[in-house]
């Protein structure tokens, strides 16, 4: 309704993990370029961490379309809760592969040859996995014996393991030693200062085709801060609903009591 009403080509304030509305924050930033780095220089394991709603699976959508798929192959595992066998069956079929077996040997021994042929044809291959505090220990030791398939020169794999800050506490027990020390690159996404959220909002706005219209006023900013924290999905929801409430005003200025009646449906 309100994106008519201020003129906007799109909604400004989508939670969707859309990569062309990334705001370069410097947290975002740089842990773009430390994914990039991880990847180009083949560090084998690359861990990426924040909070909830902080925008890892954003980046994450940015990553792969900046990689060059003349040169990479990438396989992105959104559900993390699978066992070793359904993993790798997981992965082939990323990497548009039909599954040849169940069994874990078999499957590995697919997954090898593909690599090597991949590898072979000048293809570097990325896995992502997303959520991956949620991977239990044995899918994890597996995670970390597939990264030992290798060439006399190289790895076949690049895995990048991005999770929530459980996946810290858990990279830090005893029995992952192992992996722990194969990891050489570690980012961390953090929430938004409030000057960065200021300018995050009014880049979402004029991405979206803002012009001058709406505005939020330096009381609904700090409002919405202060609930949010700086978390960008938080951020994103209030806008949206504080936007709606200003429209139904029939009003410009988006402010504190628009953010206050958004908070409150959010907590519905």
């Amino acid at each position: 309704m309100y994106k008519e009403f201020y003129g906007f080509r799109i909604a400004p304030f989508n939670i969707t993990p859309d990569p062309n509305f990334l705001f370069y924050s410097p947290t975002h930033e740089e842990a773009l370029k430390h994914l990039h780095y991880g990847i180009r220089e083949k560090k084998g394991f690359i861990v990426l961490t924040g909070e909830v709603g902080c925008g890892k699976t954003t980046v994450c959508r940015k990553l792969l379309q900046e990689l060059d798929p003349d040169h990479y192959e990438t396989a992105l595992i959104l559900n993390p809760r699978l066992s070793e066998a359904e993993l790798i069956k997981a992965i082939l079929t990323e990497l548009r592969v039909e599954p040849v077996s169940d069994s874990r040997m078999e499957l590995v021994h697919q997954l090898n040859e593909l690599l090597l042929r991949l590898i072979d044809e000048g293809k570097d291959i990325v896995v992502i996995i997303d959520e991956s505090q949620n991977l239990d220990f044995e899918t994890i030791e597996h995670l970390r014996m597939l990264s030992n398939l290798e060439t006399d020169t190289q790895k076949l794999l690049q895995i990048i393991l991005m999770g929530q800050p459980e996946l810290k506490e858990k990279l830090k027990q005893k029995r992952l030693r192992q992996l722990r020390q194969r990891i050489l690159v570690y980012c961390d996404i953090r929430p938004l200062t409030l000057e960065e959220m200021k300018i995050y909002i009014l880049y979402r706005l004029n991405l979206a085709g803002a012009n001058g219209r709406p505005r939020f006023t330096p009381r609904a900013m700090k409002k919405i801060y202060r609930i949010s924290g700086g978390v960008p999905r938080i951020i994103n929801n209030l806008c949206d609903k504080a936007l709606l409430a200003a429209y139904i005003r029939n009003r410009d200025d988006v402010n504190w009591w628009d953010v206050r009646r958004a908070h409150k449906e959010m907590e519905l």
